[in-house]
């Protein structure tokens, strides 16, 4: 392996450990650090949803995790904003930048009762320029049974390296 293919593959292991970190604790930061200012930016919203999350794979372009609602009870609400942060994270693992959500859809096929535990398997399914479209199947843990699915259009928050304007105007 040459020296650029190495470089390649450590920065696709970085990128899917800091999300795996952020996952495990919204409050890290883009480099996976807990920081006071990144833990001051306003997560609750997210520390509540993920709640006791367990990352059982985190790799370039996919991420996959299972959990209960931290209350026991599954709202839609729930779990559309778990949706959205794993669509975030799988994102995060190929971009390397924080994003923001374009477009969002989720479907629901079978609601989850109190106390089940469900597995989100996230996926960077296609790039067309700035955009890249990840989507999440959540499935019940014990039958397999499709829950829902939430299919993302996001874009890095601020410019990077990768997505910045060849525009001359």
């Amino acid at each position: 392996m040459d020296d650029a293919a190495a470089e390649a593959e450590a920065l696709r292991l970085r990128l899917a450990a800091v999300a795996r970190k952020w996952l495990e604790d919204p409050r890290a930061d883009s480099a996976g650090n807990i920081t006071h200012a990144a833990s001051q930016k306003g997560h609750a919203l997210n520390s509540l949803v993920l709640a006791g999350a367990r990352i059982s794979l985190s790799e370039h372009g996919r991420v996959v995790c299972s959990f209960q609602d931290s209350d026991g009870t599954w709202h839609a609400g729930a779990l559309a904003a778990a949706v959205d942060n794993m669509c975030s994270a799988v994102v995060f693992t190929v971009v390397g930048a924080p994003t923001a959500t374009v477009h969002y859809g989720l479907s629901y096929f079978s609601p989850v009762a109190c106390n089940d535990e469900v597995q989100l398997d996230g996926r960077v399914v296609g790039r067309k320029g700035k955009l890249t479209a990840a989507v999440v199947r959540v499935r019940k843990m014990g039958s397999g049974e499709l829950v829902a699915i939430g299919r993302q259009w996001m874009t890095p928050a601020w410019p990077t390296k990768s997505n910045k304007s060849r525009s001359n105007l």
